[in-house]
């Protein structure tokens, strides 16, 4: 019995194929005892059918339920608890889920989505039964799997009975998201829109914080892997002045619209599909699902071709975000446990770190705000406790980002880990982790902690020397020590000689703590660096001290020989000046050899780097001169 043998007008485009057409009860019916049912996807999650096998009297027993990510495919009751009849086994614990989990009544398979469809192709994972929403077939009798086509394809080739939904609303995407309708043994109409997407809460200010910190490493010619997270969806936001981004993505949602209306997206430098937009599913709202509509722009594959490791890492300049609940001190993250409680899942994510981790300028990315909600508990952990079972390994992570900065964790030691962790916790647990690194023996007894403020991003600058190279211009950190000391290794006698005032051999680790573990209160420091931000070379270094009783900060410079008279030591000085004028310091003083005329050259010359000039006076003193600026 067809839908139209029961009343309700058949689509013209169904017509050739009404004895296909049934009830969503009908379709059920074919559910054997025992079967293993595999359930569509978030946004095209086909609830009728899911509803309709729920409501079958005296129902086949012993029927799992399979599926990713589901949309209201569990029925709960007023106080939230799930009122399933069947067992379900997810890949993925969302807020459809959390209840059925938690009282027992679904399995969490903790695994990577993208190596399900090789496993249901051999029979380790069993589906019997497809329940898939399609579109409406064209002329041609080819049905798209629109917004969802992730394990769809390896589900619907395995499952021996496959009903679909067949809902008008459905967009057609492209790609490899067809199904001929003699791949479908059950048509079920339903009219209804498809399932919206949405984030119900605002971005705190920390997520705001870490998204701009994520855009703002970001370059140009980049492809994103987007993913659903708030902190990463908003991050987009932060990419306006971009040029030729492109998109790989096992997800897409509609915060890639102002980018694709801005002429951001273009995808011209992928070396993968360039120009397009690769996903293997969507969520949004009907603005997206209009775009993709018919759009060859978007690019639709299953999820293990998309979420291929190696086809991820020749990508260009591949960035990949993951938000995580903690990380513990050498760097291992957990990101699908909340408190014990399974939340989330690991998704395509390890394939797209791995892969980022390997394309030719990518990022891997992991990003987490420093406290619990409630501010009592820091997410950066001296180790991670039981109940927060480790997601990615600490020897794929590379980029750890919190609303006080950004850690690169990759090549580091255990001690340089923990330090640039710590100091991109919460402050007020700061000391706490140090105590506790000191404890584990991660780091030494002897280290110190001086700066309790968020990493000024603001005070980065990219400088264009005179002879055309660039460099970046950041704050000093803990983890700069190495740099400093190559830097220092690096420069010659006489140099070490005039910043030092003596002869110095080497620097220990109190030397290099008073260059880069500072307050930023009272004693700041900057580097110039070159390259990479995850492998940079520290072309420099420059510090101010402010002394209490005068207002005045003193200045010490030093830069590597190969950058010496490109006009770097001006950047610094006239970088250092603003950012000391800005805090309302009056002055610097620098004590400086007679002999060392660069740097008195380069000193008086920190009248010209000051808005309005400067007032500079010069104090031979035997075998030193002080020179004074005044703003």
């Amino acid at each position: 019995m067809n839908a139209a043998a029961g009343g309700a007008a058949l689509h013209p485009l169904l017509a050739p194929f009404a004895d296909k057409v049934c009830t969503a009860a009908q379709a059920v019916a074919g559910v054997r005892h025992g079967d293993h049912v595999f359930v569509g996807t978030a946004c095209a999650t086909p609830r009728a059918l899911v509803a309709a096998l729920e409501a079958v009297d005296y129902g086949p027993a012993d029927v799992e339920l399979l599926h990713f990510f589901t949309d209201h495919a569990v029925r709960h009751d007023a106080q939230g608890q799930a009122t399933t009849r069947f067992r379900h086994r997810s890949f993925f614990v969302g807020a459809d889920m959390r209840a059925a989990v938690r009282q027992g009544l679904a399995d969490y398979v903790p695994m990577s989505i993208a190596r399900v469809p090789d496993l249901i192709a051999i029979g380790r994972i069993a589906v019997d039964v497809a329940f898939i929403q399609v579109s409406l077939p064209d002329a041609f009798g080819y049905v798209s799997l629109g917004v969802s086509v992730d394990i769809v394809p390896a589900a619907v080739a395995r499952a021996r009975l496959v009903i679909a939904e067949v809902n008008p609303h459905m967009p057609r995407s492209l790609g490899e998201s067809v199904l001929h309708v003699s791949q479908l043994h059950h048509l079920v109409p339903v009219d209804t829109p498809v399932i919206e997407y949405r984030h119900v809460h605002a971005a705190s200010e920390a997520m705001e914080q870490i998204a701009r910190y994520i855009g703002g490493i970001i370059d140009d010619g980049s492809t994103l892997q987007i993913g659903l997270g708030r902190v990463t969806n908003e991050a987009l936001k932060y990419l306006a002045d971009r040029q030729d981004l492109g998109i790989h993505s096992d997800v897409i949602t509609d915060a890639i619209i102002p980018l694709l209306e801005k002429g951001i997206l273009t995808g011209a430098c992928k070396t993968q599909r360039p120009r397009k937009i690769v996903t293997s599913f969507a969520m949004g709202t009907r603005r997206l699902y209009a775009l993709i509509d018919g759009n060859p722009l978007f690019v639709f594959l299953p999820i293990e071709a998309v979420a291929d490791p190696a086809v991820i890492a020749a990508q260009n300049k591949m960035v990949s975000v993951t938000q995580a609940f903690a990380v513990d001190l050498t760097g291992q993250v957990c990101a699908d446990q909340v408190g014990g409680e399974f939340y989330s899942g690991l998704a395509a994510q390890g394939e797209f770190l791995r892969g980022a981790a390997r394309s030719p300028g990518g990022k891997p990315i992991i990003c987490l705000v420093s406290t619990d909600e409630a501010g009592a508990s820091s997410r950066i952990r001296a180790t991670l406790p039981a109940g927060e079972g480790v997601t990615v390994a600490r020897s794929d992570v590379h980029y750890v980002i919190t609303e006080f900065g950004i850690a690169y964790l990759f090549g580091k030691s255990i001690r340089e880990r923990a330090l640039a962790l710590i100091e991109i916790a919460h402050p007020k647990f700061r000391a706490e982790l140090l105590a506790q690194a000191q404890a584990l023996g991660y780091v030494g007894a002897e280290q110190t902690l001086r700066n309790m403020r968020a990493y000024a991003v603001e005070d980065e600058k990219t400088v264009v020397l005179k002879d055309g190279r660039d460099l970046l211009l950041r704050p000093a950190a803990s983890g700069d020590a190495q740099g400093i000391r190559d830097l220092f290794h690096g420069l010659s006698d006489r140099d070490v000689y005039t910043r030092f005032f003596r002869r110095v051999r080497g620097l220990s680790d109190r030397d290099v703590q008073r260059l880069c573990n500072l307050n930023f209160e009272n004693e700041v420091a900057f580097v110039a660096c070159s390259g990479l931000r995850e492998n940079a070379q520290t072309a420099a270094h420059a510090c101010y001290f402010v002394d209490p009783s005068t207002n005045l900060a003193e200045t010490a410079f030093m830069v590597h020989p190969t950058w010496q008279g490109s006009g770097l030591g001006s950047a610094l000085q006239q970088h250092m000046a603003d950012h000391a004028r800005k805090r309302g310091v009056r002055g610097f003083v620098a004590e400086i050899l007679a002999v060392n005329e660069n740097m008195i050259r380069l000193a008086r010359a920190g009248a010209g780097v000051v808005a309005g000039g400067a007032r500079v006076t010069v104090e031979p003193s035997g075998s030193t001169v002080r020179v004074t600026t005044l703003w």
